[in-house]
């Protein structure tokens, strides 16, 4: 996840690979919109706690520890037999909201669930001790994270007094919705059922195919796109590329509003990073809130905006975008020094770092958004090579050794061909993270493990149901509740036995 826009976050998790500050910002600008809604709704005050989990639960000569945040709301929960909800953190801070609010919740309320959540290690309040310098940063990792919730399991279940009898089914988004998958391939006699929304299962270095489903879905008329949308991102790319290339960066910054003159090459990089992330950001996040929706953007990029009713040049309609982005997210400037995103990225001691999750990628997963395909409709500049040399320099890892780390976490995992029983991977067409995760499988034991949203972009099944949301939307929010009813039922006729 990295540029202006380069870190993002939804309703209840954080989601990420590299890509740019903007996509963060626009992350996080969803994530404090939807909170904010939260708080009118909710009053409830769920019960928040400490686990005490070992740094490595796979070396038992190593005693160290470090303090891991969870939540509990049982009010829902039919103390007898019911069931247990399980909402995994990802790389994030975890909110309260976690048990309070979302489809799972609503599903709880009525199934009578008991609600619990938990942070992921080294993300938000729950981080090693000693800091996030990389020594230490050895003990991050998603194997690490999902011992922590069998470790979890195990408290709760002994905290609560829970018996078998006590069906336990895990949720998450994005990166946590990965782990929720994983954790009931891992812990079968943990977790009966998983639901993985927009989660990228499979680990890819050059993730080429991001920017891909970014420009199919800039031309999805459904959802406002069109062909000549993305013919006039490309154009005016290519324009923008070829006059930092041609002397004129002095020119171009003031264009964009750039807190320093893009001089430097890698700068430059950044540049265009961060004007990509404005597309990626409102593709992933159409209509959550962030600065634009894809039929805007698409509007003022091919002089249909009402706004604007003089013709302009493309180039002039991407500067009023950038112009646009910045006075409605409240950005003086745009930050395009890679040398201040590297000082970002070092910082050890922030909780709200973004350092841990580069290190994963670079560790298991790259999931580095590249832009070197011919149909990528941004800059050629966007390398892997422009993305990757931050493993070496920010924490001695290698290149070259990206590609062996990135297969093991595939063969560990089983990648977007798993073997598992009872997960239900949900994705929305136009999610750039659809193309990662498991949309159709030919060995599934079940057909209907894939759930596919028309329209839908990342993670929107997690959020609760809403008059405004789409068919497509209220469909697979029904045929979630009635997998998870199924699953339950099912348990309880085993336990029956």
């Amino acid at each position: 996840m990295m540029s202006v826009m380069r870190w993002a976050t939804l309703i209840l998790l954080f989601d990420g690979v590299y890509s740019g500050q903007i996509l963060w910002r626009m992350k996080d600008h969803v994530h404090k919109i939807q909170q904010a809604g939260i708080k009118h709704i909710s009053t409830a005050i769920p019960k928040k706690g400490t686990i005490h989990q070992p740094l490595n639960h796979f070396d038992k000569k190593n005693d160290k520890t470090f303090p891991q945040k969870f939540f509990v709301n049982d009010v829902y929960w039919q103390h007898s037999d019911g069931p247990v909800f399980l909402y995994i953190g990802g790389e994030g801070p975890l909110s309260r909201f976690s048990v309070l609010f979302g489809h799972h919740v609503e599903m709880a309320e009525r199934l009578g669930a008991l609600l619990v959540s938990l942070e992921h290690r080294f993300y938000g309040q729950s981080i090693n001790p000693d800091g996030l310098e990389t020594e230490n940063l050895r003990d991050l990792s998603s194997q690490q994270a999902l011992a922590d919730l069998a470790a979890f399991h195990h408290y709760i279940s002994q905290r609560f007094g829970l018996s078998q009898r006590n069906t336990w089914i895990s949720f998450g988004g994005s990166y946590a919705g990965a782990l929720s998958a994983w954790l009931r391939g891992k812990f079968p006699h943990l977790i009966y059922g998983a639901v993985a929304s927009s989660a990228p299962v499979q680990g890819q270095l050059d993730f080429s195919s991001y920017n891909r489903v970014v420009a199919y879905s800039l031309m999805n008329e459904a959802v406002g796109g069109s062909k000549r949308c993305v013919e006039e991102v490309k154009g005016v790319f290519a324009a923008v590329e070829a006059a930092l290339l041609m002397g004129n960066e002095t020119e171009v910054g003031k264009d964009f509003g750039c807190c320093e003159t893009p001089l430097k090459p890698e700068d430059k990089t950044e540049l265009l990073q961060s004007l990509a992330d404005i597309f990626m950001g409102t593709v992933q996040y159409n209509e959550e809130g962030v600065a634009f929706t894809i039929a805007e953007l698409c509007n003022v990029m091919t002089n249909k905006s009402e706004a604007y009713e003089q013709k302009e040049e493309a180039y002039d309609r991407l500067v009023k975008i950038v112009a646009m982005y910045r006075t409605r997210e409240k950005v003086p400037c745009l930050d395009v020094s890679r040398e201040n995103l590297v000082l970002e990225l070092s910082n050890t001691k922030a909780a709200s770092s973004y350092r841990p999750w580069f290190y994963q990628t670079c560790t298991e997963f790259g999931f580095y958004q590249t832009c070197e395909d011919t149909r990528c409709p941004f800059s050629r500049m966007l390398t892997l090579q422009s993305q990757t040399e931050l493993c070496s320099r920010l924490f001695g890892i290698s290149q070259d050794s990206l590609p062996v780390r990135i297969d093991f976490t595939n063969q560990y995992y089983g990648g977007n061909q798993p073997q598992t029983q009872r997960v239900l991977y949900v994705n929305g067409n136009i999610d750039p993270w659809s193309a990662l995760s498991v949309v159709w499988n030919d060995t599934m034991v079940e057909d209907d493990r894939v759930i596919l949203i028309d329209g839908t972009a990342h993670c929107m099944d997690m959020n609760v149901d809403k008059s405004v949301d789409k068919p497509a939307l209220h469909q697979a929010r029904k045929e979630i509740e009635r997998r998870v009813s199924m699953w339950l039922k099912r348990a309880a006729q085993h336990h029956m036995v």
